[in-house]
């Protein structure tokens, strides 16, 4: 009897040790695998998309109008997909909505429903430093940024007062795990002056600085500089821009998005010495409008795709050609935008003419300037 249970106590000891042999050996295996590339956390990403001027003349006005009210929804429906895609979409908006008597330029007052088709498109911020935000005056200023605040549509540009501007500026968003800051300035508004105690955010290096200083305090993972510069219709950047970027790179910005010239200029990706990439875009042209210019009747939408893991780069980023079709040549009530790669049977020939016109004119631009980013064509 006590062989038997000799041997069985043995042979449950052996099993035993086989198992906590087997267990061990799991585990190591287990500890082995996590520390392969399959089982290291996923890095966070944010994209985010920007678009160039947001523009109400008064044709655009009238094509928009329904009754008593006005209808933007058609203007932005071929669209709408690509900006709701993006973690956070950037818009210029550059006109004010100072209310009635709604006009277009020289003085722009869009209607609010225009503010609403751009929430219902998809668009996460808008800017309102740029040449236009004093067209309706002080009145039209505090009615822009009452709407936005009424709308839960962040901004940045331009303040009732300096207690509102300390308190919004820099405007930061936190999405996905990253924290941005956004800083946007103009060259002017146009010879009209703020009426007191109204605050824009001009272009001027010794309040950027202390801007700058203020978005690093706020620790975030990237600060993103909004630019109303340039010189209109030129589709190269002037000297001033050039050295104002250089010098925004300098004092720690990590992107430059500009916009006001209403043509397209190019794009550049830079390295710095520790060899991270910044984005530059000098002109991101028109988003809707009714210029006629050639090369006024298109823009960008440009998209940067960040990650994160200790902290954040640039991971990607790519630009995407939309033309804008108006009424009188594409025989629809509205206007209406148009990416790049819309079918051709499903335009008329002016239109497809005019919008070759402008995909041609860009992409040779780009095919000779562009820097460190590719054309990305929508499906």
């Amino acid at each position: 009897m006590k062989s038997v249970i000799l041997t069985l106590l043995c042979t449950l000891l052996t099993l035993s040790f086989s198992c906590i042999a087997c267990s061990r050996e799991k585990r190591v295996q287990q500890l082995q695998e996590c520390r392969t590339d399959s089982c290291t956390p996923s890095p966070k990403s944010i994209r985010l998309l920007f678009t160039g001027d947001l523009m109400q003349h008064q044709t655009q006005i009238d094509a928009a109008r329904s009754g008593q009210s006005y209808s933007y929804a058609p203007c932005f429906e071929k669209v709408a997909d690509q900006i709701k895609e993006a973690d956070i979409a950037v818009g210029n908006l550059e006109v004010t909505l100072g209310g009635k008597p709604y006009s277009g330029y020289p003085q722009f007052s869009a209607p609010d429903e225009f503010l609403d088709a751009l929430t219902d498109a998809g668009f996460d911020m808008l800017t309102t430093a740029n040449n236009h935000c004093l067209d309706r005056g002080k009145q039209g200023l505090e009615r822009t940024v009452a709407l936005l605040a009424s709308r839960q549509m962040p901004y940045a540009g331009t303040y009732k007062d300096s207690t509102d501007r300390a308190r919004l500026y820099p405007l930061l968003m936190e999405k996905n795990g990253f924290r941005i800051a956004f800083l946007t300035y103009t060259y002017g508004t146009n010879g009209i002056r703020p009426t007191p105690p109204n605050q824009i955010n001009y272009i001027d290096k010794a309040v950027m600085a202390a801007d700058i200083r203020k978005a690093e305090a706020m620790n975030p993972d990237v600060i993103i500089a909004l630019m109303h510069w340039g010189i209109e219709y030129a589709t190269l950047p002037d000297q001033n821009q050039r050295d104002l970027a250089d010098w925004l790179f300098e004092q720690g910005v990590d992107h430059i998005i500009g916009s006001h010239p209403h043509v397209v200029q190019p794009i550049e990706v830079r390295r710095d010495k520790d060899g991270n990439r910044h984005l530059l875009v000098y002109s991101l042209g028109n988003y809707i409008s009714n210029m006629s210019k050639r090369g006024t009747d298109g823009g960008l939408m440009v998209t940067l795709d960040l990650e994160k893991d200790s902290v954040a780069y640039l991971k990607d980023c790519s630009y995407s050609l939309v033309w804008t079709g108006k009424p009188v040549t594409t025989g629809k009530k509205n206007f209406q935008l148009y990416p790049a790669n819309t079918p051709a049977d499903s335009l008329n020939a002016s239109s497809r003419l005019l919008m070759n016109r402008f995909l041609n004119d860009s992409r040779n631009l780009f095919k000779e300037h562009n820097r460190g980013i590719s054309e990305l064509l929508f499906e």
